[in-house]
């Protein structure tokens, strides 16, 4: 065998080495990103979930006062509106 074919094969062989490492660099690199995007979007449903829930819990007393005057609205109620403008007009 020459130098010349021993130096073939060992950049041949460094060249293999070399692009199986890089190429498990970059795909776990790739899981990771993928593992931190997935937890930021169940951390941003999370606390959509936990503003939804205080909502419910904790209703605004704007939202309470806020009285539908539209008959034709599905959530209109006829006694609330009644009261509304009783307590506006007395």
């Amino acid at each position: 065998m020459s130098a010349t074919n021993v130096i073939r094969w060992s950049a041949l062989g460094l060249g293999v080495f070399y692009g199986f490492s890089h190429q498990r660099s970059i795909t776990s690199a790739q899981k990771a990103e993928h593992a931190r995007h997935e937890y930021e979007h169940k951390q941003e449903l999370i606390n959509k979930a936990k503003a939804e829930y205080a909502k419910l819990k904790n209703p605004s007393p704007a939202s309470a006062n806020d009285v539908v005057s539209d008959p034709s609205d599905p959530n209109f109620d006829l006694e609330k509106f009644l009261l509304k403008v009783s307590k506006e007009n007395p």
